[in-house]
C-alpha cells in the first residue's frame, strides 16, 4: 500500500513500518454472477494481508506515524483483528502494545496478540466495554489510544483500499460496493479516497453506491439509516462476525453521510445466513470467506431480491478477514 506514500501522512520514509500489506487481489466471481444474473460480481480479498485482515492497512499507517511522533505505548480496544494487527506492527516498531478484547473472541485471535508480545486484557461484553477500559488505561498511563476513528491515521491507511480498487479496475469504479460495517473506517476511508482521486483527476464519472451490511444481532447503523436517529436503549448481542459487533460506532454520523451522499442503502443479515453463505461461496468459488465477507454476499442476494441491484451493474464485495482466524 505504500506505493501511495505521497498521499499518506508519514513524512519520512524511514519511519514507515510495513509488513508488505496491501495490493490484495480482486476476484471475479463468475459462477456467482451467472447464478444471480448480475453482469460482474467482484470480491476484494483482504484476507491475504499480513495478520490476515484489512486491519493491517490502518495499523501500518498509524504505527508508522506513532513511530514518527515518538510514541512508545499504544492501547487498542478490538473485536479481534485490529488487536492482532496492532500487536504485529508495534512489535516491528518496538512500541509497547496493550490490546483489550472481549473474552468470547476466538482463541486464534487471542493467541496471535500474545505471540507478538502484546499485553492482552480480556473483558466481559462487546467492544464498547473494551473501549471504556482503553480510555481508562490511556488516562492513567499516557498510552496513545489508537481506537477506531479517535485518531487520524488508521483511516489514512485504509483509504488505500479506494486507490487500489480504482487502479486494479483501470480507473473505472464499480457501480456498487457492499461493505461489512462495524466501526465503519473502511467505508469512510474509501469515500475519502474517491474524492481525493476526483480532485487529482485520476477518476471521472459517477462514484459507487456504498452499501453497509450489519448483523441482525448488532445493527444500530441500519436502524439509524431507516429512522434517521441512532437507536436509544440499544442492546446488542455477540455475532459470529466479530467485526460487526460494534454497538456504538464512534463514526456513526460519517457512516450515514457516506451512505446517503453515495445514494446507497443499508441492510441486515442473519447469523445463520452468514454461516450458510460461507459454505456456499467455498463450494461455488473455492474461496473461504470470513463471516463478515459472507455478510456482503448475503446482502447482495437480498438487494437483488429487492431489485436494488440491476443485471447490468458491476458489484464489488469485500472479504475483510481470513476464515482461519475465526476457529
Amino acid at each position: 500500500m505504500w506505493r501511495y506514500a505521497p498521499l499518506l501522512p508519514v513524512l519520512n520514509e524511514e519511519n514507515i513500518v510495513s509488513l508488505n500489506e496491501g495490493w490484495t487481489p480482486i476476484h471475479s466471481l463468475d459462477k456467482l454472477s451467472s447464478q444471480l444474473g448480475i453482469r460482474d460480481i467482484l470480491l476484494k480479498d483482504e484476507s491475504i494481508n499480513p495478520t490476515g485482515s484489512f486491519k493491517a492497512r490502518g495499523l501500518s499507517a498509524a504505527i508508522s506515524k506513532a513511530k514518527e511522533l515518538g510514541i512508545e505505548h499504544c492501547v487498542i480496544p478490538t473485536a479481534g483483528n485490529a488487536g492482532g494487527a496492532l500487536s504485529a506492527y508495534a512489535a516491528k516498531a518496538n512500541i509497547k502494545a496493550t490490546v483489550i478484547m472481549p473474552k468470547h473472541t476466538s482463541e486464534t485471535l487471542k493467541e496471535e496478540c500474545r505471540m507478538y508480545g502484546a499485553e492482552l486484557l480480556l473483558m466481559d461484553g462487546l467492544i464498547d466495554v473494551c473501549g471504556k477500559k482503553a480510555r481508562q488505561i490511556s488516562a492513567e498511563t499516557g498510552a496513545f489510544d489508537i481506537s477506531t476513528m479517535k485518531e487520524p491515521y488508521r483511516i489514512e491507511g485504509k483509504k488505500t483500499l479506494g486507490f487500489e480498487i480504482a487502479e486494479q479496475l483501470n480507473w473505472q469504479l464499480p457501480d456498487v460496493i457492499i461493505y461489512p460495517t462495524g466501526g465503519g473506517t473502511g467505508l469512510i476511508a474509501m469515500w475519502k479516497a474517491f474524492q481525493e482521486m476526483q480532485e487529482l483527476t485520476w477518476i471521472t464519472g459517477k462514484l459507487p453506491r456504498m452499501i453497509i451490511v450489519q448483523s441482525q444481532n448488532c445493527n444500530p447503523m441500519i436502524q439509524m439509516f431507516e429512522t434517521g436517529i441512532f437507536p436509544e436503549n440499544f442492546t446488542a448481542e455477540a455475532s459470529i462476525a466479530s467485526g460487526l459487533a460494534v454497538p456504538f460506532p464512534f463514526a456513526k454520523d460519517q457512516i450515514q453521510q457516506v451512505v446517503r451522499e453515495s445514494g446507497g442503502t443499508a441492510i441486515s443479515v442473519g447469523e445463520k445466513e452468514m454461516a450458510s453463505g460461507m459454505e456456499t461461496i467455498a463450494r461455488m468459488e473455492g474461496l473461504l470467506l470470513s463471516p463478515e465477507g459472507s455478510a456482503t454476499y448475503i446482502g447482495l442476494k437480498k438487494l437483488i431480491e429487492k431489485d436494488y441491484i440491476k443485471e447490468d451493474e458491476t458489484v464489488l464485495l469485500f472479504n475483510t478477514g481470513s476464515w482461519y482466524k475465526y476457529r
